[in-house]
């Protein structure tokens, strides 16, 4: 598989094990596939799993990982997990995320982690009206910051980074002023369906190619998610959602993309990761896959390599 340089981790694999598939995030699994899609993703070449507390009942993903990885070196495999830290739930931030980190260390089996990731989504200052599970622009840099910069310092975690899809503003300003994150996971798919993770409304839109243009140019390593947008850009949501949620309209929305993914001969999940990896200064992409059959079409897509010019263009006259 190929591997990319991460920034201060080094050389990361192309593609990244997410820790919501195999926590059945989306869609249902069990901890014995799981542990093999873990075990059969490392085989395949893959470097880094992408952990939560929250993926799964009782933190499945970091139990299931952690099962997976027993008697494994750590120079075998990189960990990334993350911290939620709504500000409706309390002010005391260290407090919260020394606890969250040590809980996660406990589950997975390890001493430290490769990436602590502020799972909350940003807002500004001063934000009019409510967003429920955010965490304003002045915490994030007087106290969530400092905090992760002396974790690292003190070697529990080696990088750290934040869930780059909160307010646009928010996260430009993060990438520019230092001490800034080590990487940001980034929204990255082929229609730029962002569905229930965008939080702002139709107040402000999202600003992908931007972030990813300032990531490069400020040494954030781009972690690109939603590959497949929450499974709209498959055949077949995996399932059952109400025919007004996002992940519904987006998909009904990408039946075009569909029937491309068919004239080319390939599966829309895999053009649509052979597209994310295509993406420039995007350093590695992360599967929701929940299963060994799952991750074997995705390796095999990676394997395909990137889309061509052709390709790209197709799919971008249907944004």
């Amino acid at each position: 598989m190929e591997s990319r340089e991460f920034g201060r981790l080094g050389r990361i694999s192309a593609l990244t094990l997410g820790g919501g598939g195999i926590a059945g995030v989306w869609g249902r699994t069990d901890r014995a596939e799981a542990v093999a899609t873990v075990r059969a993703a490392l085989d395949a070449g893959i470097t880094m799993l992408d952990l939560a507390p929250s993926y799964g009942v009782d933190a499945e993903s970091e139990r299931a990982a952690g099962e997976a990885l027993r008697g494994r070196a750590p120079a075998d495999v990189m960990v990334t997990t993350k911290v939620g830290l709504p500000d409706d739930e309390g002010r005391d931030f260290v407090r919260r995320i020394r606890e969250s980190l040590r809980a996660s260390l406990e589950r997975i089996g390890r001493d430290h982690v490769d990436l602590f990731l502020l799972h909350s989504q940003m807002r500004p200052d001063g934000e009019p009206g409510s967003v429920p599970g955010t965490v304003c622009w002045r915490d994030y840099r007087d106290e969530i910051v400092p905090e992760f910069e002396r974790l690292r310092d003190a070697g529990t975690i080696r990088a750290w980074g934040m869930t780059s899809v909160g307010h646009p503003q928010c996260v430009l300003d993060a990438f520019r002023e230092a001490p800034r994150p080590d990487a940001g996971q980034v929204t990255v798919n082929a229609l730029d369906l962002n569905g229930d993770i965008w939080m702002f409304g139709d107040r402000v839109r999202p600003a992908t190619d931007e972030i990813i243009r300032t990531a490069g140019e400020r040494g954030v390593a781009v972690v690109g998610i939603r590959a497949v947008a929450a499974g709209s850009l498959t055949d077949a949501l995996d399932r059952t959602v109400e025919p007004s949620h996002p992940a519904a309209v987006d998909f009904a929305r990408a039946e075009p993309f569909r029937k491309l993914a068919a004239e080319l001969g390939e599966t829309p999940a895999a053009l649509a990761h052979r597209y994310a990896l295509s993406v420039p200064g995007v350093a590695t992409v992360v599967l929701g896959v929940k299963n060994r059959t799952e991750l074997a079409e995705c390796v095999a897509a990676e394997a395909r390599g990137p889309l061509g010019a052709e390709e790209l263009g197709a799919i971008a006259a249907l944004r």
